[in-house]
Protein backbone atom coordinates (compact mmCIF):
# COMPACT_ATOMS: atom_id res chain seq x y z
CA UNK A 1 0.00 0.00 0.00
CA UNK A 2 2.46 2.47 -0.69
CA UNK A 3 4.32 2.19 2.36
CA UNK A 4 1.60 2.90 4.44
CA UNK A 5 -0.59 0.08 5.86
CA UNK A 6 -4.07 -0.19 6.15
CA UNK A 7 -4.82 1.15 9.72
CA UNK A 8 -2.52 4.00 9.09
CA UNK A 9 -4.92 4.91 5.80
CA UNK A 10 -7.74 4.00 7.93
CA UNK A 11 -7.10 6.41 10.86
CA UNK A 12 -6.51 8.99 8.38
CA UNK A 13 -9.86 8.52 7.16
CA UNK A 14 -11.56 8.39 10.27
CA UNK A 15 -10.37 10.82 11.42
CA UNK A 16 -7.75 9.40 14.26
CA UNK A 17 -4.47 10.63 15.38
CA UNK A 18 -2.83 7.90 15.08
CA UNK A 19 -3.49 3.97 13.66
CA UNK A 20 -2.69 2.87 17.08
CA UNK A 21 -6.29 4.11 17.95
CA UNK A 22 -7.37 0.62 16.37
CA UNK A 23 -5.06 -1.27 18.94
CA UNK A 24 -7.24 0.22 21.33
CA UNK A 25 -10.77 -0.28 19.75
CA UNK A 26 -9.31 -3.73 19.64
CA UNK A 27 -8.38 -4.43 23.31
CA UNK A 28 -11.50 -2.61 24.83
CA UNK A 29 -13.14 -5.13 22.88
CA UNK A 30 -11.85 -8.32 23.46
CA UNK A 31 -11.85 -7.94 27.40
CA UNK A 32 -14.96 -5.34 27.44
CA UNK A 33 -12.76 -2.50 28.85
CA UNK A 34 -14.46 1.38 29.44
CA UNK A 35 -17.71 1.88 29.61
CA UNK A 36 -19.83 4.76 29.56
CA UNK A 37 -19.88 6.87 32.67
CA UNK A 38 -15.79 5.56 33.27
CA UNK A 39 -12.77 7.80 34.65
CA UNK A 40 -9.95 6.50 31.96
CA UNK A 41 -6.63 7.83 32.53
CA UNK A 42 -4.15 7.41 29.36
CA UNK A 43 -0.70 7.36 30.58
CA UNK A 44 1.80 8.53 27.26
CA UNK A 45 -1.18 10.22 25.61
CA UNK A 46 0.46 12.24 22.97
CA UNK A 47 -0.67 12.74 19.57
CA UNK A 48 -4.30 11.49 21.00
CA UNK A 49 -5.26 8.37 19.16
CA UNK A 50 -5.62 6.58 22.38
CA UNK A 51 -7.40 9.49 24.03
CA UNK A 52 -10.03 10.14 20.98
CA UNK A 53 -10.96 6.07 21.48
CA UNK A 54 -11.50 6.60 25.04
CA UNK A 55 -13.76 9.60 24.66
CA UNK A 56 -16.22 7.77 22.23
CA UNK A 57 -16.64 4.95 25.05
CA UNK A 58 -17.06 6.56 27.77
CA UNK A 59 -19.57 9.54 26.07
CA UNK A 60 -21.17 13.14 27.77
CA UNK A 61 -20.68 11.22 31.51
CA UNK A 62 -17.36 10.12 31.43
CA UNK A 63 -13.73 11.87 31.96
CA UNK A 64 -10.58 11.35 30.18
CA UNK A 65 -7.25 12.11 31.41
CA UNK A 66 -4.71 12.29 28.70
CA UNK A 67 -1.33 12.48 30.30
CA UNK A 68 2.19 13.20 28.60
CA UNK A 69 5.60 14.80 28.52
CA UNK A 70 4.60 16.29 24.96
CA UNK A 71 2.23 18.45 24.50
CA UNK A 72 -1.18 16.86 23.57
CA UNK A 73 -3.34 19.14 20.98
CA UNK A 74 -6.21 19.81 22.47
CA UNK A 75 -9.30 17.52 21.20
CA UNK A 76 -12.14 19.70 20.49
CA UNK A 77 -14.75 17.26 19.35
CA UNK A 78 -14.15 15.62 22.91
CA UNK A 79 -14.90 18.18 25.76
CA UNK A 80 -14.47 15.14 28.37
CA UNK A 81 -10.84 14.97 28.09
CA UNK A 82 -8.56 16.86 30.06
CA UNK A 83 -4.89 16.92 29.29
CA UNK A 84 -1.94 17.32 31.54
CA UNK A 85 1.73 17.52 30.81
CA UNK A 86 4.07 15.74 32.84
CA UNK A 87 6.06 12.81 34.13
CA UNK A 88 3.84 10.24 35.95
CA UNK A 89 7.08 9.37 38.49
CA UNK A 90 6.61 13.15 39.68
CA UNK A 91 4.58 13.76 42.83
CA UNK A 92 2.96 16.37 41.67
CA UNK A 93 2.34 15.24 38.20
CA UNK A 94 0.39 12.23 39.83
CA UNK A 95 -1.13 14.78 42.84
CA UNK A 96 -2.50 16.82 39.34
CA UNK A 97 -3.72 13.59 37.58
CA UNK A 98 -5.74 12.75 41.32
CA UNK A 99 -7.20 16.52 41.05
CA UNK A 100 -8.31 16.03 37.65
CA UNK A 101 -10.02 13.04 37.84
CA UNK A 102 -11.75 14.17 41.08
CA UNK A 103 -12.08 10.82 43.21
CA UNK A 104 -11.87 7.27 41.74
CA UNK A 105 -9.93 5.97 38.31
CA UNK A 106 -11.81 3.19 36.45
CA UNK A 107 -9.51 2.48 34.15
CA UNK A 108 -5.85 2.90 33.14
CA UNK A 109 -3.97 2.41 30.09
CA UNK A 110 -0.82 2.92 28.38
CA UNK A 111 0.57 2.84 25.06
CA UNK A 112 3.90 4.29 26.39
CA UNK A 113 7.25 3.04 24.56
CA UNK A 114 10.95 3.72 24.39
CA UNK A 115 12.86 6.30 22.41
CA UNK A 116 14.33 3.79 19.86
CA UNK A 117 17.52 2.81 19.94
CA UNK A 118 18.27 0.37 17.71
CA UNK A 119 19.90 -2.60 20.05
CA UNK A 120 16.61 -4.72 20.93
CA UNK A 121 17.88 -6.01 24.57
CA UNK A 122 18.34 -2.44 25.38
CA UNK A 123 15.17 -1.05 23.81
CA UNK A 124 12.67 -4.08 26.14
CA UNK A 125 14.51 -3.38 28.74
CA UNK A 126 13.09 0.35 28.82
CA UNK A 127 9.76 -0.68 27.15
CA UNK A 128 9.45 -3.45 30.45
CA UNK A 129 10.96 -0.45 32.54
CA UNK A 130 7.87 1.95 31.47
CA UNK A 131 5.36 -0.67 31.53
CA UNK A 132 6.20 -0.98 35.68
CA UNK A 133 5.46 2.50 36.14
CA UNK A 134 2.59 2.37 34.39
CA UNK A 135 1.43 -0.54 36.56
CA UNK A 136 2.94 0.99 40.02
CA UNK A 137 0.51 4.05 38.45
CA UNK A 138 -2.39 2.16 38.18
CA UNK A 139 -2.03 0.87 41.47
CA UNK A 140 -2.33 3.83 43.16
CA UNK A 141 -4.84 5.12 41.09
CA UNK A 142 -7.30 2.40 40.38
CA UNK A 143 -10.92 1.77 42.53
CA UNK A 144 -11.74 -2.02 43.59
CA UNK A 145 -12.82 -3.66 40.20
CA UNK A 146 -10.59 -0.86 37.75
CA UNK A 147 -9.14 -2.48 34.87
CA UNK A 148 -5.51 -1.78 33.31
CA UNK A 149 -4.00 -1.89 29.68
CA UNK A 150 -0.32 -1.77 28.75
CA UNK A 151 2.49 -2.52 25.87
CA UNK A 152 5.76 -4.19 26.63
CA UNK A 153 8.02 -5.55 24.38
CA UNK A 154 8.62 -9.22 24.54
CA UNK A 155 11.85 -10.45 26.06
CA UNK A 156 13.49 -11.44 29.69
CA UNK A 157 11.39 -10.62 32.74
CA UNK A 158 7.85 -10.39 31.04
CA UNK A 159 6.89 -13.64 32.85
CA UNK A 160 7.44 -11.84 35.79
CA UNK A 161 5.66 -8.81 35.16
CA UNK A 162 3.17 -10.54 34.27
CA UNK A 163 2.84 -12.84 37.72
CA UNK A 164 3.08 -9.35 39.25
CA UNK A 165 0.05 -7.96 37.53
CA UNK A 166 -1.85 -11.08 37.95
CA UNK A 167 -1.18 -10.54 42.14
CA UNK A 168 -3.07 -6.91 41.47
CA UNK A 169 -6.02 -8.09 38.92
CA UNK A 170 -8.57 -11.07 39.17
CA UNK A 171 -7.93 -11.93 36.05
CA UNK A 172 -4.85 -11.10 33.41
CA UNK A 173 -4.28 -11.86 29.68
CA UNK A 174 -1.50 -11.25 27.01
CA UNK A 175 -2.32 -10.48 23.91
CA UNK A 176 -1.59 -8.96 20.66
CA UNK A 177 -4.27 -7.03 18.87
CA UNK A 178 -4.68 -7.17 14.86
CA UNK A 179 -4.09 -3.45 14.32
CA UNK A 180 0.47 -3.82 16.07
CA UNK A 181 2.18 -4.22 12.86
CA UNK A 182 3.19 -7.72 12.08
CA UNK A 183 6.98 -7.55 12.70
CA UNK A 184 6.17 -5.65 15.88
CA UNK A 185 7.05 -7.32 19.10
CA UNK A 186 4.71 -5.69 21.27
CA UNK A 187 2.45 -7.19 23.65
CA UNK A 188 -0.84 -6.41 25.56
CA UNK A 189 -1.32 -7.08 28.95
CA UNK A 190 -4.97 -6.99 29.66
CA UNK A 191 -5.70 -6.54 33.82
CA UNK A 192 -9.57 -6.82 34.64
CA UNK A 193 -10.71 -6.54 38.11
CA UNK A 194 -8.64 -4.64 40.55
CA UNK A 195 -8.17 -6.55 43.86
CA UNK A 196 -7.68 -4.17 46.89
CA UNK A 197 -8.49 -4.95 50.55
CA UNK A 198 -11.36 -3.74 52.76
CA UNK A 199 -8.84 -3.83 55.83
CA UNK A 200 -5.65 -2.12 56.65
CA UNK A 201 -2.56 -3.46 58.52
CA UNK A 202 -3.28 -1.85 62.01
CA UNK A 203 -6.25 -2.32 62.17
CA UNK A 204 -8.62 -3.91 64.75
CA UNK A 205 -11.97 -5.44 64.72
CA UNK A 206 -14.39 -8.31 65.74
CA UNK A 207 -14.77 -10.78 63.10
CA UNK A 208 -16.80 -14.23 63.71
CA UNK A 209 -14.86 -17.47 61.96
CA UNK A 210 -16.58 -18.94 59.36
CA UNK A 211 -14.37 -21.76 58.41
CA UNK A 212 -10.70 -23.27 59.02
CA UNK A 213 -8.09 -23.79 56.15
CA UNK A 214 -6.11 -26.39 55.28
CA UNK A 215 -3.19 -25.05 57.78
CA UNK A 216 -5.44 -25.09 60.78
CA UNK A 217 -6.08 -21.27 60.99
CA UNK A 218 -9.13 -19.94 61.47
CA UNK A 219 -10.82 -18.32 58.31
CA UNK A 220 -12.93 -15.01 58.78
CA UNK A 221 -14.79 -13.01 56.03
CA UNK A 222 -14.62 -9.17 56.33
CA UNK A 223 -17.07 -7.69 53.33
CA UNK A 224 -16.31 -11.00 51.45
CA UNK A 225 -12.45 -10.46 51.98
CA UNK A 226 -10.37 -13.69 53.99
CA UNK A 227 -8.74 -13.49 56.84
CA UNK A 228 -6.76 -15.81 58.34
CA UNK A 229 -6.79 -16.10 62.45
CA UNK A 230 -4.60 -19.02 63.70
CA UNK A 231 -5.59 -20.22 67.11
CA UNK A 232 -9.29 -19.74 66.71
CA UNK A 233 -11.87 -22.28 65.91
CA UNK A 234 -15.10 -22.36 63.68
CA UNK A 235 -18.07 -20.68 65.14
CA UNK A 236 -15.80 -17.67 67.67
CA UNK A 237 -16.37 -14.48 67.72
CA UNK A 238 -13.09 -12.93 68.54
CA UNK A 239 -11.32 -9.02 68.38
CA UNK A 240 -8.19 -9.10 65.84
CA UNK A 241 -5.57 -6.94 64.77
CA UNK A 242 -4.81 -7.11 61.23
CA UNK A 243 -0.91 -7.96 60.72
CA UNK A 244 -0.68 -8.34 56.98
CA UNK A 245 -2.61 -7.56 54.06
CA UNK A 246 -2.23 -9.15 50.40
CA UNK A 247 -4.73 -8.11 47.61
CA UNK A 248 -7.05 -11.47 48.05
CA UNK A 249 -5.98 -12.01 51.74
CA UNK A 250 -4.18 -11.03 55.08
CA UNK A 251 -3.46 -12.67 58.31
CA UNK A 252 -4.50 -11.23 61.96
CA UNK A 253 -3.61 -12.01 65.36
CA UNK A 254 -6.50 -12.49 68.29
CA UNK A 255 -5.99 -9.95 70.74
CA UNK A 256 -6.97 -11.85 73.74
CA UNK A 257 -4.18 -14.00 73.12
CA UNK A 258 -1.01 -11.90 73.36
Amino acid sequence: MTGKDHYYNKSKQEGYRSRAAYKLKQLADLENVIHGGDTVVDLGAAPGGWLQVAAERVGPQGTVIGVDLQRIKPLEDHDTVETVRGDMTEDRTRERVTDTAGGDVDVVVSDMAPNMTGEYHLDQARSLHLARQAFETSLELLETGGDFIVKVFEGPDVDAFRSDVEDEFQYVRATSPKASRDASSEIYLIGKGRLTAPIQTGDELEVDIVDVGTEGDGIASVDGYRLFVPDTEEGETVTVRVDDVKPNFGFAKRLDRD
